[in-house]
């Protein structure tokens, strides 16, 4: 049996950080819904920006929107709902078979509209009913600007993928967003279970204290934060006030480990993948950690539900002089920056396209 089954049979769900063109047109994503365990999948402006700017898939579609005269963010967002519909389609068998738990696609609002939460909301009910799918999340940051809008989406009956998080903290606040946004319903009368996920990103702890660390810690602090963030989510799905929404017909909201490909060549190439199996979660990997996974993958012990030695781990990481709390703020706001890069460079990719596809015709 892979690994990818092996993992899938523990209770987490395998989602793929990726998608192109190719995957849909060759069948290359519905052999991995079929062979390796797949049942969703993330997108982000990077994996857009690498398809339209290295090749032409999107060229004669470009040219339809362009003649009817649309451009920058209403063009690039109609290309890539065409993208995520098909793939919305390939997952609905999973997302109707496991009542909505599972089978979703991400799709995120423009980081640009960081700062302003009724922009991003309208943009995210927008997003959602432009898509037509049911099984389309909502990619919303969990910053301090986001919340507000994360809890407005919920209220307004859009699925939401709460993104950017690092820490326990960071993360028991955007689930606090969403639980505002279920008790509204609740309160007005509608129907609770509105489906989301809370991403809490990895790799990026052990590359910020890279060479910073004595070497017996490296490749630990991710793991480290993902078992104390993971002890909260399960004491937080057992507390009266989520017992509460489930019982007024609400969904749990659960926790999606991100940015799980090793970024240490030293190191194990399914490291995050192996250490993070955990029930009732959600695994959302590149692709060549996937292949790793599924050719010589072994999954052990599943993540201990008090935490195991993740406070043990972490205090030996403040004697080596990090400040986890402040480091998960340093994080968070360099990825609010880096999404903003991204999408700017994205922004700038398609209006190149856009020009020399004009120049051509």
């Amino acid at each position: 049996m892979k690994a990818t089954q092996t993992l899938s049979d523990l209770g987490q769900s395998l989602w793929l950080d990726n998608l192109t063109r190719g995957m849909l047109r060759t069948g290359l994503l519905q052999r991995y819904i079929d062979e390796l365990s797949v049942t969703g999948l993330t997108s982000n402006p990077t994996i857009f920006d690498h398809a339209i700017r290295n090749g032409n898939d999107f060229d004669d579609e470009i040219k339809t929107k362009l003649a009817e005269g649309k451009s920058g963010e209403k063009l690039f967002f109609e290309l890539a709902l065409e993208d995520l519909r098909q793939a919305a389609d390939l997952f609905r068998p999973v997302h109707d078979r496991t009542n909505g738990v599972d089978g979703w696609v991400s799709l995120e609002v423009s980081p640009l509209l960081a700062h302003d939460s009724k922009a991003t909301i309208a943009q995210a009910k927008e997003l959602h009913a432009s898509a037509g799918r049911p099984n389309l999340l909502i990619k919303i940051p969990g910053t301090r600007e986001g919340l507000p809008a994360i809890e407005d989406a919920i209220f307004a009956g859009v699925p939401v993928n709460v993104t950017l998080l690092f820490s326990d903290d960071q993360y028991l606040a955007a689930a606090d967003a969403f639980m505002r946004g279920v008790e509204r319903r609740i309160e007005a009368g509608l129907n609770p279970d509105i489906g989301s996920v809370a991403s809490i990103f990895i790799s990026r702890w052990d590359v910020a204290v890279a060479g910073k660390v004595p070497e017996a810690l490296n490749n630990q602090l991710g793991v480290a934060v993902a078992k104390r963030a993971y002890k909260a989510y399960l004491r937080l799905l057992s507390s009266p006030r989520w017992m509460r929404a489930y019982n007024a017909g609400a969904r749990p909201q659960r926790l999606l480990w991100a940015s799980t490909g090793t970024k240490d060549p030293k190191a194990s190439d399914v490291l995050y993948v192996k250490a993070l199996a955990a029930p009732f979660t959600v695994n959302t990997m590149p692709e060549g950690t996937l292949k790793a996974l599924a050719e010589h993958g072994a999954i052990g012990a599943t993540m201990p539900a008090d935490g195991g030695d993740c406070e043990d781990v972490l205090a030996r990481f403040a004697e080596a002089g990090i400040d986890v709390r402040a480091l998960s703020t340093q994080l968070q706001e360099e990825g609010a920056k880096s999404f903003t890069n991204s999408w700017s460079d994205l922004m700038s990719v398609v209006g190149s396209k856009c020009a020399l596809l004009k120049r051509a015709s």
